[in-house]
């Protein structure tokens, strides 16, 4: 099993049953590292150096978020802008993302067919996350999915469970 940190940040987790339920998995599987990022720095300051040598001890990386006003929360965004390193796209210079498996988990309170050009917000999920997706792709992380969980403050006890299944079905492929 390949050693994978979970990079999570969700700023009400409180009120987030489908979260807290997703994120119980990692806590019980000994490969998994959970980081929650607003339990971590809730002062927002990141200890970015630190962050940086911690990339480098896994093989696969999970980013989990909610939609937070059309955008990715920003604790997160923050950790990106001070951890990923220009530097790693230069020749010779340790890459920690470089062809590692990356897994996206979103969860959202709206509805997919919201998240559509033809849909009341007129912009998918990929195009509200797209500053994350194309960070990694600079970096040549290996997006392997990218999974949505709509609707997720509605979804019942089994929903959340098959929701979970689901997502480890992706993971061990």
């Amino acid at each position: 099993m390949k050693k994978t940190l979970v990079v999570f940040a969700h700023p009400y987790l409180e009120h987030s049953n489908s979260n807290v339920e997703l994120i119980n998995f990692y806590v019980r599987h000994q490969h998994f590292t959970l980081r929650d990022l607003y339990e971590e720095y809730p002062d927002f300051h990141i200890a970015a150096f630190r962050e940086r040598k911690r990339l480098q001890q896994y093989d696969r990386f999970i980013f989990q978020f909610p939609i937070i006003w059309f955008g990715i929360p920003p604790l997160l965004k923050l950790w990106i802008d001070e951890v990923f390193d220009r530097n790693w796209v230069k020749e010779g210079e340790n890459n920690p993302l470089k062809n590692k498996e990356v897994y996206i988990v979103v969860t959202t309170g709206g509805k997919e067919r919201s998240f559509s050009k033809e849909g009341t917000y007129k912009y998918t999920i990929d195009e509200i996350i797209s500053g994350l997706i194309v960070s990694l792709k600079v970096f040549d992380a290996n997006i392997k999915d990218i999974t949505i969980v709509y609707e997720a403050n509605k979804l019942s006890k089994k929903e959340i469970i098959l929701q979970k299944k689901k997502f480890v079905e992706i993971l061990n492929q």
